[in-house]
């Protein structure tokens, strides 16, 4: 557990957990104390394009870093290297599902913990600072067709086929 509070600290047992609790409960004044929990697995993230009923992904970009690490410090691969297809089609299943959800229009940015289970741990309604690699790699200017998107285009308009774009085959980008 990561707890917050008065101070922070990382609990590993009910005794620890405790502990902290007592002194963060009387340094609180009142205010609430947050409990969470660290999940050990591989960190991964999209940037979506969406035009309100559409949506796309560029790719699925994997941290090489363990998860936990903030992603404005984490260096991304694409694509990614140790998720399975499976994993991958949930992936863009879930982060579709968002897209049509919320209606986006433009661009999002969606982040993952791949573990037992696949868990959404951050959504962001702009774009992030994998948009200059990715659209690098895919040779689209993923910001511009965001934003012609936004001005009321959609992405069979331009020509953009819904759901994951191919993955290279032989490289991996760092």
């Amino acid at each position: 557990f990561v707890l917050g509070g008065k101070g922070m600290a990382i609990v590993h047992d009910d005794t620890e957990l405790k502990e902290y609790l007592k002194r963060a409960l009387k340094n609180s004044h009142g205010e609430p104390i947050l409990i969470d929990q660290y999940i050990k697995g591989i960190e991964c993230e999209v940037d979506i394009l969406c035009d309100g009923d559409e949506v796309f992904v560029p790719g699925i970009m994997e941290h090489l870093e363990g998860a936990g690490v903030h992603s404005g410090d984490s260096i991304a691969m694409y694509p990614p290297q140790h998720l399975s297809d499976n994993q991958k089609i949930k992936i863009v299943d879930i982060a579709t599902k968002i897209g049509h959800k919320t209606h986006a229009v433009g661009m999002m940015n969606v982040q993952f913990i791949v573990a037992d289970d696949i868990y959404v741990i951050d959504v962001n309604p702009r774009a992030s600072r994998t948009v200059p690699f990715m659209s690098k790699i895919t040779k689209m200017h993923l910001a511009q067709i965001a934003t012609k998107l936004i001005l009321g285009k959609t992405l069979a308009s331009l020509a953009i086929e819904s759901g994951l774009h191919p993955e290279p085959e032989n490289t991996v980008y760092v």
